[in-house]
């Protein structure tokens, strides 16, 4: 544990950052590059649980959902998180790391309910626990999952993989002019309409007293050098 600045992390990944450069579905070279980052940072002893979402198979917002009732497309969405824990956990199992799926949904053929007590014993076996299905709830999104079980495991900060390296003054990707802000407390991202997650799970973090690292999952060892407590993306406090 030696230089680690966290014990106990959350990281909430995107489902479409599981696709690379394929319009949807797994990338396998993307999935492997990628849980060679997560098996890293668990082989350095950290406790380490991942809330995972489903976009690139279905989402419940999504265009592919118009006309669809509302609850019924969230639930589709859900299963399709369920589908992307499936694959984490068997990429981490070939790089020597053991992992545990719980889902929000009761699908105990497939995968274990979420149970809490059970879920922060595997955080001390240093199992790496990957939560499926958000909330289990339609209308929330997996931001609210991530803050939820983040306050629920009593992790130390939520690491929010994304597509750019921090939060900026606007996009970078439209405003060569934009800024990366290094550090900005909850107020400040409020008051500048900065888009860190949604707004639930915004609030329940800030309420929390939950921290939130926004870094690259595209970046090499970002996720290794933020959790190591390096100079790494942004850090959202009270």
């Amino acid at each position: 544990m030696s230089g680690n600045k966290f014990k106990r992390v959350l990281l909430k990944l995107s489902g479409e950052a599981l696709m690379g450069e394929d319009a949807y579905g797994i990338n396998r070279a993307t999935i492997i590059r990628m849980t060679e980052e997560i098996a890293e940072v668990a082989k350095l002893g950290i406790e380490l649980s991942i809330v995972i979402g489903g976009g690139n198979i279905f989402r419940g917002v999504a265009p592919g959902a118009q006309g669809m009732d509302r609850a019924t497309a969230d639930y589709m969405g859900m299963m399709a998180t369920v589908m992307n824990a499936l694959a984490l956990q068997d990429a981490l199992k070939n790089h020597g790391v053991v992992a545990r799926v719980q889902s929000a949904l009761n699908i105990d053929q497939v995968v274990e309910p979420y149970i809490r007590p059970k879920a922060l014993r595997y955080l001390e076996e240093k199992k790496v626990v990957i939560f499926a299905a958000g909330t289990g709830n339609p209308f929330f999104t997996t931001d609210t999952a991530a803050a939820l079980r983040g306050a629920e495991m009593g992790v130390e900060i939520v690491m929010k993989a994304t597509k750019v390296d921090g939060i900026y003054s606007a996009d970078p990707n439209k405003d060569p002019t934009a800024t990366k802000y290094s550090r900005i407390s909850f107020d400040e991202a409020i008051s500048r309409r900065l888009e860190v997650m949604d707004a639930t799970a915004f609030a329940l973090c800030r309420d929390q007293k939950l921290p939130i690292m926004v870094f690259s999952i595209n970046k090499p060892g970002a996720l290794k050098r933020a959790v190591c407590g390096e100079d790494e993306g942004t850090l959202v406090h009270v």
